[in-house]
C-alpha cells in the first residue's frame, strides 16, 4: 500500500497515531522518575530516549505538547533532576499502566506496585525493579516548533546496573537483563541478539 500526506491527514486520529508510531521500529521502553518540590513523585513510560553523547554523557527524550498537564515536565522544571529506568520482562505491564492519566496527587509507584529507590545526592526516585537505570541533571529544554514538542536533555550523574551485564570493554548486555522493547504505542517485545560486530573499516 502507498500512503501520501493527504491519506495520512484523512485517517482517523488513533489509526494515524498507531501507524506513524510504528514506523520507527523497535524502541527502548523506559520509565522516567521525577519528584516535585513538595515531595510528590511521578512515573511515566516513554519510548523516545536517545543517546546524544558520551563526553559529557548526555541523553535526550521527547516530551509531548503541553496542551494538557505534564507532571513529568513540571517536576523536571522544578527540581532539574530525573531518572531513566529501563523496563524488563518482570514489570512491563506495570510500566505500561503508568501511561494512564493519574491526577497530580496520585502516585504511579503506588498505583502500579513498583518500588521507589533513592541515592543520597539525587532527589528523583529510581525504580527498584529496573536492572539498568541512571539519573540525570537537566541541561537544556529545546522547543521543536514543527509540532510543539520538547527535547529534554540531561547529563547522567549516576548509573546503576547489575554488574554481570557489564563487559570488559564497557558494553552493557541489555538482553541479559531481560530488557524489553516497544513498537508503536502499546506492543512489547523480547529481543534476540544476532551478534556483535567488529569496528567497521572501509573495504579495500
Amino acid at each position: 500500500m502507498h500512503f501520501n500526506k493527504k491519506n495520512l491527514m484523512l485517517m482517523p486520529s488513533r489509526y494515524r497515531a498507531h501507524m506513524v508510531n510504528s514506523l520507527s521500529g523497535f524502541k527502548s521502553a523506559n520509565l522516567v522518575g521525577t519528584i516535585d518540590k513538595a515531595g510528590l513523585t511521578n512515573l511515566a513510560i516513554i519510548s523516545s530516549v536517545v543517546h546524544l553523547g558520551a563526553s559529557p554523557a548526555l541523553v535526550g527524550f521527547i516530551m509531548r505538547p503541553t496542551t494538557v498537564e505534564r507532571h513529568t515536565l513540571e517536576n523536571i522544571q522544578q527540581t532539574k533532576q530525573y531518572t531513566i529506568n529501563q523496563v524488563n520482562e518482570g514489570f512491563w505491564q506495570a510500566a505500561h499502566q503508568t501511561s494512564a492519566k493519574y491526577a497530580k496527587n496520585e502516585c504511579e509507584f503506588e498505583k502500579t506496585g513498583l518500588t521507589k529507590n533513592f541515592v543520597p545526592d539525587h532527589k528523583a526516585p529510581f525504580v527498584a525493579e529496573s536492572h539498568l537505570k541512571y539519573s540525570l541533571k537537566l541541561q537544556e529544554i529545546v522547543p521543536i516548533s514543527a509540532n510543539n514538542t520538547l527535547l529534554i536533555i540531561g547529563e547522567i550523574d549516576h548509573i546503576i546496573c547489575d554488574d554481570s551485564a557489564i563487559g570488559e570493554d564497557g558494553y552493557i548486555d541489555i538482553e541479559s537483563l531481560n530488557t524489553i522493547a516497544v513498537s508503536g504505542l502499546d506492543s512489547y517485545h523480547k529481543t534476540q541478539r544476532l551478534s556483535r560486530l567488529n569496528y567497521a573499516k572501509p573495504i579495500k
